[in-house]
């Protein structure tokens, strides 16, 4: 018998199914990244909502502690929200010429310095539902503030319950809305 010479393929890719290989891959990673920007923001904004929890809280705490300052409306004052990161002044109330409408001012005025700090352009807007206010009537807080633009990623202009006073613009900020018995 002859001596015959097996000629064998090496079996492996082309160079079209490595770059389709490499597409499919480039593909998978965007939206990998698209994700990973999601990851990034939401502990930022969750972060926002648990500050405004925490502040309206304290503001409900601060009304309790003087509620006929609020069913005299001295709490119900104008909004702060507008979308600025300009400084609120401050109301002192010294002892002995601390009234409780004063207080109130000062109670108020405090609130929306510390949503003007800890939230990015940061505001409060307190109201009572009924007119006059009664020790019965119930009261509203909003806490406002501008999250970074998230337009991929959230919708603001859909998911929260904001007064209709700020509800105005291209950009709505993010509410935050507590309902509350003084």
């Amino acid at each position: 018998m002859p001596f015959r010479k097996r000629v064998r393929r090496e079996a492996g890719a082309t160079l079209v199914e490595v770059l389709v290989s490499v597409l499919i891959l480039s593909f998978g990673m965007l939206a990998l990244s698209g994700m990973m920007a999601f990851a990034v923001q939401m502990p930022k904004l969750s972060g926002y909502r648990a500050t405004a929890a925490n502040i309206a809280s304290s503001h409900v705490e601060k009304i309790r502690a003087n509620p006929q300052a609020f069913r005299d409306g001295e709490y119900s004052t104008a909004t702060s929200y507008d979308g600025t990161f300009n400084e609120i002044a401050a109301q002192p109330c010294y002892f002995p010429n601390c009234s409780a409408a004063l207080l109130a001012l000062m109670d108020d005025a405090a609130t929306k310095r510390a949503a003007r700090v800890e939230l990015p352009a940061g505001g409060v807007l307190t109201s009572c539902e009924s007119n006059p206010c009664t020790e019965h009537s119930m009261g509203n807080i909003w806490v406002m503030w501008q999250e970074p633009d998230a337009r991929s990623v959230i919708d603001s202009g859909t998911s929260d319950n904001c007064p209709p006073s700020v509800i105005s613009g291209n950009r709505r900020p993010r509410c935050l809305y507590v309902r509350f018995k003084p």
